[in-house]
């Protein structure tokens, strides 16, 4: 029997538009933050430098996209990186104890 591989579909991925780039980066960070489980390993766990790095990421798509957003991604972008770096404070004083 030979052995069969499962290829995933692409309709069953969203087009991939500036907005959905930037919801897989914060999901991304929410599940470095321990917020969501790994899709991996299935647990929970916090990664604080690898969330660090995904914020910074976002942060510099705002920088080297300002003037060239739709009013709509700048409010997600700007809604999302409070968010983030609330949830990080939250998790960093968590993690210290």
């Amino acid at each position: 029997m030979e052995n069969e591989k499962k290829i995933a579909s692409e309709e069953f991925f969203p087009e991939l538009t500036f907005t959905t780039f930037l919801l897989s980066l914060s999901t991304s960070a929410i599940v470095s933050l321990g917020e969501l489980p790994d899709p991996l390993k299935n647990e929970q766990c916090v990664n604080l430098p690898l969330a660090k790095q995904t914020i910074k990421i976002i942060e510099r798509l705002k920088e080297k996209t300002k003037g060239n957003l739709s009013e709509d991604e700048e409010r997600l972008i700007e809604g999302m990186l409070y968010d983030l770096r609330l949830k990080y404070v939250n998790a960093a004083n968590e993690c210290k104890g």
